[in-house]
Formats: C-alpha cells, sequence, structure tokens
C-alpha cells in the first residue's frame, strides 16, 4: 500500500469519525466539526443530521418496545418512548443491527428518579431482555444418545449442558406473575393476580426457555434456580450435585425429576465429557 493510499483512508476514517460525531451530538459545534468534509451547505448538513437523528430514535424506540413489551406495557407508550430517548442519547448503539441494542436499560430503570416508585420495573425489564435473548440464540437439538453417559462415567468428568438463551432470573418481586398478565392476551383476573402479588412481596425467579422459536417463561423455586445456575456456569455434575447436597437431603430437589423436566421442557442440549 502507498503512502498516498494510506493518506486516502486516514482522511476517510476521519471524515466518518466526524459524522458520527455530528450524529450523535444534536449541538451546532458537533454540526460545525463537518465543514470542510461534506459538499452540502452548513444549513442542509444541519437539516439533514437533525432528519436523521428524529428517524434513527424513533427506531431505537420501536426495537426497544419489542425488547421490552412488559416494561411498555407498565409505563404505557408515551414514557417508555421518552426513556428509550434518553437512553438512545446516553447509550447509543454501536451496531446496525438494534435488536441487539437495549441492554443498559434495567439499570437505567432502577436508577431512575421518577421510577423510584415502581422498584420492580428494572427487574422486569431483565426479564424482558432475557427473552428478547432467548428467542435470538442459536437452535439446537437435544443430543438424546449422550443422556446414557449418566449411567456409565465418573460424574465428575460429566458436564450437563443447557441449550443457548437459557437463563434465569431472580428477584425481589412477582416478575413472572407481571410478565404473564401483560402477555398478548391475558385475561384481566391475571392483572388482578399481579397486583396482590406486588401487594404481599411475593419473590420470584424465571427460568427463560425456548419451546420452538417462542421464548417460554417458568416460575422456578430457589433450588431448581440454584442448580440451573450451577450448570450454566458450566460446572461438572460432581460438583453441582454436592452443592446441592442439602436440598436432595431434605427432599428439596430430585435430580431425575429434574432431568425429566429438562427434556420435556427443552431446556437441555445434551451431556458432555471431559476430554472427549
Amino acid at each position: 500500500m502507498s503512502a498516498s493510499d494510506d493518506s486516502d483512508l486516514a482522511h476517510e476514517a476521519a471524515r466518518q469519525q466526524a459524522l458520527v460525531a455530528a450524529l450523535w451530538d444534536a449541538d451546532r459545534a458537533a454540526a460545525g466539526a463537518l465543514e470542510g468534509w461534506c459538499r452540502d451547505s452548513p444549513v442542509t448538513v444541519a437539516r439533514g443530521l437533525q432528519a436523521y437523528r428524529g428517524n434513527a430514535a424513533a427506531n431505537a424506540a420501536r426495537a426497544l418496545g419489542a425488547a421490552y413489551p412488559t416494561v411498555c406495557a407498565l409505563v404505557g407508550t408515551g414514557d417508555f418512548q421518552q426513556l428509550a430517548r434518553e437512553l438512545w442519547h446516553e447509550q447509543p448503539p454501536m451496531r446496525g443491527d438494534l435488536a441487539q441494542w437495549g441492554e443498559p436499560l434495567a439499570a437505567r430503570l432502577q436508577a431512575h428518579p421518577a421510577l423510584g416508585d415502581w422498584p420492580y420495573l428494572g427487574d422486569c425489564a431483565r426479564l424482558d431482555w432475557a427473552v428478547h435473548q432467548c428467542e435470538r440464540a442459536a437452535d439446537t437439538e437435544l443430543d438424546a444418545p449422550s443422556i446414557a453417559r449418566l449411567g456409565d462415567t465418573d460424574p465428575a468428568r460429566l458436564h450437563i449442558v443447557l441449550r443457548p438463551g437459557l437463563a434465569v432470573v431472580a428477584s425481589p418481586w412477582p416478575i413472572v406473575t407481571i410478565h404473564d398478565a401483560h402477555r398478548e392476551g391475558a385475561a384481566a383476573e391475571a392483572l388482578h393476580s399481579a397486583r396482590a402479588a406486588l401487594q404481599e412481596g411475593v419473590a420470584e425467579t424465571a427460568l427463560v426457555s425456548r419451546s420452538g422459536w417462542r421464548a417460554r417463561v417458568h416460575r422456578i423455586d430457589r433450588a431448581t434456580a440454584t442448580w440451573t445456575q450451577h450448570l450454566l456456569a458450566g460446572d461438572a455434575l460432581a460438583t453441582a450435585i454436592d452443592a446441592m447436597s442439602e436440598d436432595v437431603a431434605t427432599g428439596g430437589f430430585d435430580l431425575a425429576a429434574w432431568l425429566g423436566a429438562a427434556i420435556a421442557s427443552d431446556w437441555l442440549k445434551g451431556i458432555t465429557v471431559a476430554d472427549d
């Protein structure tokens, strides 16, 4: 590559950086940074940037609404669009696929000064995002023959592998009940149940998995959540069983029953053996 080529690349990189800065900064100083880089007049450039920002913010709000349907239903469309605009300005998308943008919303909701009376919104957002990510995860099939390794291999060498996208979301709030109450087609009684659960201070843990192309949200108990988190962390089967010894001894966890439920509910990808 010649020195001239290097200079052209540097020139183009600087031009693109100036454009990006202007797109994400509504100040006139940012738009002015494009002077000398664009052929159009400053007025035309400013109008173009304003139109782009408006369209981008609207697209971002729609994408965020698709990822966070429960939160959108809880706060209302107008307030949700305002939250989307705030997030867009503070933490704009870094990729072209807007479906990958929006994870920081949960933390923002928890810290938002105007939402102190809705402390459960952050966890509702975490559950919405887990559902969104689960539906975008890779599709896999159960490796049924691998289940036989449970009977012929040292548990210290075995790993139970869960399907991509499966996640556990624990909360001191009834996030599963709230999620179910705000699904399309939910009965009016579901909203009453959600309000009652909030008033009673019910805590719930969700397990998010996929059946076909749609995510499903399961309400799980503490022992199942702890077990699942060990598997998600990549612990060997023997390590996970040891960690659950107290629950197993008291009847709070049954590995055989869990395995049957995991296969029936499409939670399980298969069993792998260390060093295989």
